[in-house]
């Protein structure tokens, strides 16, 4: 009988049993408040495990072998990897009382090009020149505004402090929502279709113990009543 060394004797353990380290990247404002909070649990059903979170809203490659997995927000682009929806992702333009009621409510998607929109730079169909609204992003409005940034929890800021506009799913903007600081604004088109948020994984038939016990904790802690949900519909 062939022997088998102790690196290959670790790899075959972890595709069984829940073990090692797992390096999970998420988006910074998601990651902060809705994934940081679930791992304790995490933790106490897979005490075998250690997990790397990386808090970043740019996209990072799992081809290259450095992540094991990651929670991607909108539409995934056509790739090799593997993929799990765990909730999905409505959108709101939203702004503060402070601010309708200096600026008045735009009520048509065309109004937006008076009013101070504040971009996310990370998407081009959110970003600083144009937002786009419908199901397939059909419709597309230019805008114009004095902040652009690439993190959602920091355009919420701006906007409860009477900036402008955003254009944010609903998870960063629920709490804000709930509390009064912003209010959402109805316009004659609906917005954007975004895909849904997925926790995707290299191509792997059978991937490492650790990514299936993440994976299907997730599915499982999303698969109620989301949390931004009980804060605002």
């Amino acid at each position: 009988m062939p022997e088998i060394d102790e690196a290959e004797a670790s790899v075959a353990s972890q595709r069984v049993d829940a073990s090692g380290l797992l390096r999970m990247n998420v988006p910074l404002s998601f990651g902060t408040r809705f994934i940081a909070p679930l791992l304790p649990e995490f933790s106490r059903r897979h005490p075998a495990v250690k997990v790397e979170l990386g808090l970043t809203d740019s996209q990072v490659d799992l081809i290259d072998g450095s992540w094991d997995m990651a929670v991607r927000i909108g539409r995934l682009n056509d790739s090799p990897l593997q993929a799990r929806r765990l909730a999905d992702c409505q959108m709101r333009v939203c702004a503060s009382p402070g601010y309708i009621a200096r600026h008045g409510v735009p009520r048509r998607v065309s109004d937006l090009s008076r009013h101070n929109c504040l971009g996310y730079s990370l998407s081009a169909m959110l970003g600083g020149r144009e937002w786009a609204f419908g199901t397939a992003a059909e419709v597309r409005v230019p805008i114009q505004g004095n902040l652009i940034a690439n993190n959602g929890a920091a355009l919420v800021a701006a906007a409860v402090g009477d900036q402008g506009l955003i254009y944010q799913p609903l998870f960063i903007v629920a709490a804000a929502l709930s509390r009064g600081e912003l209010v959402v604004v109805e316009l004659d088109q609906p917005t954007l279709g975004l895909g849904g948020i997925h926790v995707v994984y290299p191509p792997d038939r059978r991937p490492p113990a650790k990514v299936r016990a993440m994976i299907d904790y997730l599915v499982e802690a999303f698969s109620g009543e989301l949390p931004w949900m009980t804060a605002h519909a």
